[in-house]
């Protein structure tokens, strides 16, 4: 029921598979595949397709007898050069060889090892990226695509993953041309898509007639809401199933779903307000001390951009943190508005230009708990607004 989980078949992305396998064969024939970049939304099966032809080409490899490897790194954990290629490196080690280690070695050694150790392998090795645009710096990419000049024995391709499809055009040139890619853009999933997918999943994890007929439409229809997210569907259905476990009940009915969609969401919100950073932290506890005001007045008036950015100001010096200019506190409402924790739309005012109006997507009292025992907000949750929006 996890996502986790890599299935036989892969419904859907059959065009994807192939695609992706005819710019990998020549690995078996012992030439060098073009590097490649895949780009879709999450949950759109990016990673379970290139695990799987990975997977597919590794098992004909060692029927043919042909050295193919796969090394599989997230970037969004492994983010620097060195820790890169200290991760490639150590993919090929064996029992008397050194492991390079977490740090302390300077980089230009750690990619000189790395060069010894897929030489001494030989074959073609592929090294997935996923997460790619989470990388620091062009470096490690421009030594990657360059590697092939300076291996005697064996060949390196890269397969890029990402979520941003404007990723490469922030690119060095000198990186871009050295990759040369060939791009491949994966599709999200429709809500009939996503029942197959969860159809495949009831029949390998659940018993016969557990399930409700309504549930799978319902937990599909849900993750095509949100860009067609193989992923969330797939949670829905696995929260859903426990839900019903912890009850002592035989069957998932849709009520399930709805509990398991609110929790999901909850348990998104609490991971993201814990993980932002100080200042995001402070123009979010602006906005929320702002929707207290008005909510003990029984007013509903939006806050706009200027009044966030006072409040803000305020809050910096009460607790002696440098505040940032409107621009960038409106670079990062934008933000908070794209991770969803709240609202933003922009209107006119005539001639007197535009602005935003800002609203909390998330219940106040939500973002208050999930606050309540974070340093930041210790130090001014006391604070309030007056009748000028400021601070006492």
């Amino acid at each position: 029921m996890r996502h986790s989980f890599m299935p036989d078949i892969l419904p859907h992305r059959d065009r994807e598979i192939n695609e992706i396998a005819s710019i990998m064969v020549p690995a078996l024939r012992g030439e060098t595949p073009s590097n490649i970049f895949i780009y879709g939304k999450t949950g759109t099966g990016k990673t379970a397709v290139v695990k799987f032809v990975g997977g597919e080409l590794e098992t004909k490899g060692k029927e043919l007898g042909k050295h193919i490897n796969f090394v599989y790194i997230n970037c969004e954990v492994v983010d620097t050069q060195y820790r890169l290629l200290q991760n490639i490196a150590n993919h090929f080690i064996n029992e008397w060889d050194e492991r390079i280690p977490f740090t302390g070695w300077p980089t230009d050694e750690v990619y000189s090892k790395l060069i010894e150790k897929i030489d001494r392998i030989g074959g073609v090795t592929t090294v997935i990226l996923d997460e790619v645009d989470k990388l620091k710096g062009d470096e490690a990419l421009y030594n990657l695509s360059r590697i092939n000049i300076q291996l005697k024995n064996a060949k390196v391709s890269i397969v890029g993953i990402s979520n941003d499809l404007k990723f490469t055009e922030f690119l060095d040139p000198r990186v871009k041309s050295s990759l040369g890619e060939e791009n491949i853009i994966f599709p999200p999933y429709d809500a009939a898509q996503l029942q197959d997918i969860l159809l495949q999943r009831v029949e390998m994890g659940l018993k016969p007639n557990s399930i409700d007929d309504d549930v799978i439409p319902l937990c599909a229809a849900l993750a095509a809401q949100e860009h067609g997210d193989a992923r969330r569907a797939l949670d829905l259905l696995r929260m859903s199933a426990e839900i019903a476990e912890r009850k002592g009940l035989d069957k998932i009915t849709k009520s399930f779903v709805r509990v398991a969609q609110n929790k999901i969401e909850i348990d998104r919100v609490i991971e993201v307000v814990k993980t932002l950073p100080t200042q995001s932290k402070l123009i979010l506890i602006s906005i929320l001390l702002r929707e207290r005001h008005d909510n003990k007045k029984s007013s509903n008036n939006p806050i706009n951009t200027g009044e966030v950015y006072e409040i803000y100001k305020d809050l910096c010096k009460k607790t002696r943190i440098d505040s940032l200019t409107q621009r960038r506190v409106a670079d990062l409402i934008s933000e908070l508005d794209m991770l969803g924790i709240i609202t933003a739309r922009v209107i006119s005012k005539g001639r007197y230009g535009r602005t935003r109006e800002i609203k909390l997507s998330t219940d106040a009292d939500e973002i208050t708990r999930i606050l309540k025992n974070d340093e930041v907000y210790l130090n001014i949750s006391n604070y309030k607004i007056n009748a000028q929006t400021r601070l006492i």
